[in-house]
């Protein structure tokens, strides 16, 4: 190929390129047309399509409009109102800001902008671009206050963009959900959705939390607000708030999972990993947690210049909005409590709206049986007798031994008003020496004991090697490894963390670490390539959950082996025992796999098996 001087684009080549960039398909219109409205202050927006918005796209808002001497400047490149510094970039706190949207729209398509600034009714104007050189043409046209964009003939211009264009159902899907983005992000909006004539969304505008929950339940589904939590915390220059699903409404795709930074959309692999992280203890394998979060930061902790479709951010201190996000969740999901709507609830009926965190129970003591020396010694290799003796773990002091061998806990007799009935309810009887039944003020539940027992186990382990903290052990032969400049960097930077986690490393040269100490608990595992994800995990995020993940897996395999089993026969007290410890244990609800312990069955399910009041 034989390359020719630098010389400078043509301008309608140029316009093309940054096109690509901006307009990948009628949703890429539809999402840049609403931002802009946003920003405008509008408070409706109203859409109109045709043919999946490839034939036309019509966007009309009641916001501040725009001059007419502005007009035709606003269909140029790079012209914008909303930022004229350095300064004012290093803290945007619009939607749009490069003012690049128009032009590029416009050089693919045959555009018209009407709009009006006037308050006291004058008559707007309208500018009309065709893509090649991109003339602008401006006329009067009536319009009340505000603009209205409409595009038809997306990329009439450039048939080999078009080829790529897919079916008028596939193009309007990609548009319904930026819309149903943009609705959740601003509840305060009124929005609207016509495609060929007929009516998809009409949102009314929502400026209270019911008209909030609203919103989100006809955006997301009714299931979702009825199967998730609401949570809000502020530290610092930090505010997150929003609802999360409960572990067991899980998605088998990440399809509901909308996080929102300063109102605006965003896919981050930092937050993802944030969100991922909490959800690890309580999700089956393979599913997906499904939220709705809202992220207010200063906008000049987060740069949000680093994607030509403003769908990637940048935090300033990614380890501390990491840790932010994750320890909110962290924190929501285990204080989850059975009563607070943490069942594969099968009634149907609304779960309980929030976590009330102050008034939240806290788990008792865990009562565990403390090793010789008083320390948590997991082993990598754990034996027989580390078994038995998890299977006498499940006591306390306020239990008694039971006939078979299990605690039991003093049960006081049941009283006659429903208001001292506990969430659980009391144990009626053993299904097949698998399942508890239980009556409760709803109706009827059944738990899975060994799983719930399970559960307890679980997170008993958990408390105490929390509290003992993660202890370490030399090697006997210091392994070498080979690294590249920027991990080992990283090493060196990160020591005080990485010793925190139980990894004792020395740089012995630009590429290469000795590992010197690590967990008791991996011991024999692959250490290097442990060593090799958690420096990835540092360098990406600021923080590495792999040790912990490591040694909770295998706390998981003991409390799996140290619980109940199926066909054991227990008697009614030490049925109750257990579902008066469910109650009082972080993240009862799913066993240490992620599947439910418990469902509930309200009355009206019951009558409906059996077609009473028909």
């Amino acid at each position: 190929m034989t390359q020719t001087r630098i010389h400078r684009l043509a301008t309608r080549l140029a316009n093309q390129i940054a096109a690509g960039e901006v307009v990948e398909r009628p949703a890429s219109v539809i999402k840049e047309a609403i931002e802009n409205s946003l920003d405008a202050g509008a408070s409706r927006i109203d859409i109109e399509l045709e043919s999946g918005g490839v034939q036309l796209m019509r966007v009309r808002d009641n916001g501040q409009g725009i001059s007419a001497e502005d007009l035709i400047l606003a269909l140029a490149r790079h012209a914008t109102s909303k930022i004229d510094s350095i300064d004012d970039l290093e803290a945007v706190g619009t939607l749009g800001f490069r003012g690049e949207a128009l032009a590029s729209i416009a050089s693919v398509s045959r555009l018209s902008l009407t709009s009006n600034a006037s308050e006291q009714g004058a008559a707007g104007m309208i500018a009309q671009s065709e893509g090649r050189d991109m003339t602008v043409s401006v006329s009067p046209a009536p319009h009340p206050r505000g603009t209205t964009l409409e595009v038809r003939d997306l990329f009439y211009n450039t048939p080999a963009r078009r080829k790529f264009l897919r079916t008028e159902k596939t193009e309007l899907g990609h548009i319904d959900e930026v819309f149903k983005r943009q609705a959740l992000a601003r509840s305060d909006v009124a929005f609207s959705l016509r495609h060929n004539g007929k009516t998809l969304h009409s949102l009314n505008c929502a400026d209270d939390q019911a008209g909030r929950e609203r919103r989100i339940a006809t955006v997301c589904g009714a299931a979702f607000m009825e199967q998730s939590v609401a949570l809000a915390r502020e530290a610092g220059r930090l505010s997150l708030h929003g609802w999360v699903g409960l572990p067991t409404f899980s998605r088998s795709q990440a399809d509901l999972q909308y996080f929102f930074v300063n109102g605006r959309v965003i896919r981050d692999k930092l937050v993802t990993h944030a969100i991922k992280q909490a959800y690890r203890d309580v999700l089956f394998h393979g599913r997906h947690p499904a939220y709705v979060l809202f992220l207010e930061v200063d906008p000049a902790v987060v740069d949000v210049n680093v994607h030509p479709t403003k769908h990637e951010v940048r935090f300033r201190e990614g380890r501390e909005v990491h840790s932010f996000i994750f320890s909110t969740l962290h924190r929501a999901l285990g204080d989850l409590r059975p009563g607070d709507g943490g069942a594969a609830d099968a009634s149907g009926e609304d779960a309980q709206e929030g976590v009330g965190w102050s008034t939240t129970p806290q788990q008792a003591p865990m009562g565990l049986l403390t090793p010789p020396g008083g320390h948590w010694q997991p082993e990598a290799q754990a034996g027989t007798a580390d078994l038995d003796a998890l299977s006498r773990l499940y006591k306390s002091p306020t239990f008694n031994r039971g006939g078979h061998g299990t605690p039991i806990m003093e049960q006081s007799p049941r009283g006659d008003d429903e208001s001292e009935v506990p969430p659980l309810g009391f144990a009626l009887a053993q299904l097949h020496g698998v399942f508890i039944l239980a009556e409760n003020a709803e109706g009827l539940v059944l738990v899975d004991m060994h799983a719930a027992h399970e559960r307890i186990t679980y997170e008993r382990l958990k408390q105490m090697r929390d509290d003992s903290g993660i202890r370490t052990q030399p090697l006997l032969v210091p392994q070498t490894i080979t690294l590249s400049s920027r991990e080992v960097a990283a090493a060196v930077e990160m020591s005080e963390a990485l010793i925190a986690l139980g990894l004792v490393l020395d740089a012995t040269g630009d590429e290469q670490l000795v590992i010197r100490e690590v967990p008791i608990a991996l011991i024999g595992g692959g250490i290097e390539a442990l060593v090799r994800d958690v420096l990835s995990d540092m360098l990406a995020f600021g923080t590495s959950d792999r040790i912990a993940a490591h040694e909770d897996e295998l706390l998981s395999t003991m409390a799996c082996h140290g619980s109940v089993r199926a066909n054991r026969r227990l008697t009614v007290p030490e049925m109750n025992a257990l579902l008066r410890d469910m109650e009082m244990t972080e993240r009862s609800g799913q066993c240490n796999h992620g599947r439910p312990t418990w469902v509930q069955l309200g009355m009206q399910d019951l009558d409906k098996l059996f077609l009473r009041g028909r």
